[in-house]
């Protein structure tokens, strides 16, 4: 078995906890091929890893080593990044939170070496998650990492002023929204950005895609759900000459003449959750559904 650990910045304060990872994976004798940068800052605190340990940078690096699991060391933002290295090699995913809220870094720090363990008798279950694809008359756009877990937004920018963008499904025009931008959420990043703006939530196996205007001009205008078997195209207009995009947490200027178009991934993120762990309890505990945090003073 050979496991792939990745890690945005290394954390101090975690320092007992990751150390305990690196021990078990090498009592185990498990192969580990960790993010170069993130092992660096590792050893700089005093990690102590196997020697035999290979080390990733990019893409290139990962997807010619025989991966059977990958680590993501840190929040939800860590998990997003994951996708720049797996893309379509699908490799199954499971996060360790040293973040805050932890949507899909689901295991708690302290319980790093029970979740080797239930990766060795593979006692975990498999969430595909769906993956947007951006496409575009600008291939070199976002570095060619044109992939996105959880949302992609177009937003103003330069001024505060409105944009206008006219969006379509498979070519028909659906509306014009006179907005400070748009978002196209899949279930997983339902929770995200699209829930601050007033958008459903989406069941990760819904097979369904929201479009999720922010701050309309217009009161009626509200998010509408649609099948994740649709593309959606997009032309914007507004009183700058570009505008913001993003794809998950990575953004770019675009002039507004360049055609974009968002459509599902032909691959799925794999991420694995624990035999003790269910989507609906995580949607509970993180949104403190049925929690009453109202302090009542003794008469």
């Amino acid at each position: 078995m050979q496991i792939a650990i990745f890690g945005k910045y290394f954390k101090n304060e975690r320092f007992a906890e990751i150390q305990q990872l690196f021990d078990c994976l090498a009592k185990k004798k498990i192969d580990i091929l960790v993010y170069e940068k993130y092992l660096e800052e590792g050893k700089k605190s005093g990690i102590k890893v196997s020697s035999s340990a290979k080390t990733f940078t990019n893409y290139k690096d990962f997807s010619t080593q025989k991966v059977d699991y990958v680590i993501g060391i840190g929040g939800d933002g860590t998990m997003l990044m994951c996708l720049e290295f797996i893309r379509e090699n699908a490799i199954p995913v499971i996060g360790i939170n040293t973040g805050r809220l932890g949507f899909l870094a689901s295991v708690p720090a302290n319980e790093a070496t029970h979740m080797i363990d239930e990766l060795e008798k593979s006692h975990f279950s498999i969430d595909s998650r769906t993956v947007l694809q951006l496409e575009s008359d600008k291939p070199e756009l976002f570095g060619g990492i044109k992939y996105a877990l959880n949302d992609f937004v177009i937003h103003k920018k330069n001024s505060s002023s409105m944009i206008t963008i006219h969006t379509f499904v498979n070519g028909v025009f659906l509306n014009s929204y006179w907005s400070d931008g748009l978002i196209v959420s899949t279930p997983t990043g339902s929770t995200g950005y699209n829930l601050s703006c007033g958008g459903p939530i989406l069941y990760p196996t819904s097979a369904s895609l929201v479009i999720t205007p922010i701050a309309p001009h217009n009161l009626n205008v509200r998010p509408i759900i649609i099948s994740d078997s649709n593309v959606i195209s997009f032309e914007t207009e507004g009183r700058s000459s570009s505008y913001l995009a993003t794809l998950d947490s990575r953004s770019e200027s675009i002039q507004n003449e360049v055609q974009l178009a968002i459509r599902k991934a032909d691959f799925k993120f794999n991420l694995i959750r624990l035999s003790n762990e269910n989507y609906l309890q995580t949607l509970r505990e993180k949104l403190m559904w049925g929690y009453d945090n109202r302090n009542f003073r003794n008469s």
